[in-house]
């Protein structure tokens, strides 16, 4: 006899709260590294065009970023523990 499934499975591969925080956490450190490489290649570029003081406001901005991503790699880690 044929019948018509029209509720929703749970699916084994629903990832959990955990797993979906570990997942945005790993972007976000990702994301980060991404964007201090870019800033490095802008820094570089400025000294060149003699632009010091701007180019040192955006060293700052890199070690913000890089302390950021230290942050986000110890939750990781805190998350990975559990």
């Amino acid at each position: 006899m044929d019948h018509e499934h029209t509720h929703a499975h749970h699916t084994p591969n629903a990832l959990s709260f955990e797993e979906k925080l570990i997942r945005l956490v790993e972007h976000w450190i990702k994301h980060n590294e991404d964007h201090v490489k870019t800033y490095r290649d802008w820094i570089a570029q400025a000294r060149k065009q003699g632009l010091t003081a701007a180019a040192d406001r955006l060293e700052e901005a890199v070690s913000m970023t890089e302390a950021t991503t230290d942050k986000f790699t110890q939750a990781l880690s805190v998350l990975h523990r559990r």
